[in-house]
């Protein structure tokens, strides 16, 4: 009988072993592109509830294939809310029109390793006064600090008073912020010149730039100073991203508050703006007009408005795109001051937020040679933003 019963729970043992030794089923994501057109650097965000982890879950220990395939993806973790494990995992597919495709989520037991220097990338540069710079892969911008807006209101030389966003038209897949500062600064060099990587000939001033904001009464625009705090969030091969807080500002005895989260994806020429904001129910995302020798051209049904240029030896567009029905107006506005004169689209806030686009591509990179061509690509641009990939996780 002793004999039978040991065999018994032997059995059970080994089914038991057997049973907790079967690898867990992989999660399926499946996206669909419903759109007309192929689709890839738009970024899917996959958050631990969403697949099914819990919140202790390391996920540089997870990657995504392809069904079919034995390439893994590339892939980004980010922390987003600071308590040191990440929260959301990134990856950009590739999609054809109309088309349904099928990744599964891999549990690799390895973590993934950051790269020195990600091509998505933005930092905080005191060595050149407070700046905040950010790239990727195709354009590079930048802004200001209090120490310049300090410098600037005691006449200090080097000083910057704008809460406008600069423009650095890079020419290369290559990171260069850090590289055009270190030969500015040490005198080896000047990002004002192009040696062939590109250069900085974007004049901001007061002007709102690419994408800096304004606050409309009447039919005066009011806009903050410099920023007054920032916090980045990730850098990576997909995103970085970071927050610059102002100090609040008056508009005609309104108490404007504001605080802008930026984000900019691998392969994208527009950095997408999210900004909280309170004392106004709209607010007005401009774009230099510099000279006003360029051609305005727009489309408020789809949501974008442009300014084409001729720009020293090349051209460059610049341009917002915003969700379908989200912008109730867009103004050319002229000023005796050449630098307050803007390509206004004045945009709605919901629940204090308000989101947006702004960028640019430069003939000289090599990606739009034609007005036409980069305004092909704002309208597809607003259209996938409008009908984003769909995301199913079983």
């Amino acid at each position: 009988m002793k004999k039978y019963r040991c065999l018994f729970l032997l059995l059970i043992m080994g089914t038991f072993i057997s049973y907790s030794q079967k690898k867990e089923k992989n999660k399926i994501i499946t996206i669909i592109n419903s759109l007309n057109m192929n689709r890839e650097f738009e970024t899917i965000e996959l958050t631990k509830k969403s697949l099914g982890l819990n919140n202790a879950a390391v996920l540089e220990q997870y990657s995504i294939r392809e069904l079919g395939s034995n390439a893994l993806e590339i892939t980004q973790c980010v922390d987003e809310n600071g308590d040191s494990l990440s929260d959301v995992l990134l990856f950009q597919p590739k999609i054809q029109a109309k088309s349904t495709k099928k990744w599964e989520l891999i549990h690799t037991n390895s973590t993934v390793i950051k790269e020195k220097l990600p091509i998505c990338y933005s930092r905080f540069v005191p060595e050149r006064i407070d700046d905040y710079a950010w790239e990727n892969n195709k354009v590079a911008f930048r802004t200001y600090g209090p120490v310049a807006q300090k410098m600037a209101e005691d006449k200090i030389k080097g000083g910057t008073l704008t809460s406008g966003i600069d423009a650095w038209l890079k020419r290369v897949n290559y990171p260069i912020i850090n590289k055009w500062y270190e030969k500015d600064i040490k005198g080896t060099g000047s990002y004002h010149k192009d040696t062939g990587e590109g250069l900085d000939n974007f004049q901001v001033g007061d002007s709102r730039g690419i994408g800096g904001i304004a606050v409309k009464i009447d039919k005066v625009y009011y806009v903050s100073k410099n920023f007054t705090s920032w916090k980045t969030i990730t850098t990576g091969t997909i995103r970085t991203s970071f927050t610059l807080t102002y100090a609040d500002w008056d508009a005609a005895g309104n108490r404007i508050s504001e605080v802008k989260h930026i984000s900019l994806d691998y392969g994208s020429f527009l950095s997408k703006f999210e900004i909280t904001v309170s004392g106004t129910k709209t607010i007005s995302a401009g774009i230099t007009l510099h000279d006003n020798d360029g051609n305005v051209s727009y489309n408020k049904k789809e949501g974008w408005f442009n300014y084409w240029q001729p720009l020293d030896d090349s051209e460059l567009g610049t341009a917002i795109v915003a969700p379908r029905n989200e912008i109730i107006g867009i103004e050319k506005y002229m000023n005796s001051k050449k630098e307050l004169c803007n390509l206004f689209g004045h945009l709605k806030i919901k629940n204090n937020k308000v989101v947006y686009y702004a960028g640019f591509g430069w003939k000289k990179e090599g990606t739009f040679l034609t007005k036409q061509a980069w305004e092909n690509y704002l309208m597809q641009f607003a259209e996938k933003i409008n009908k984003p990939l769909s995301v199913k996780i079983k």
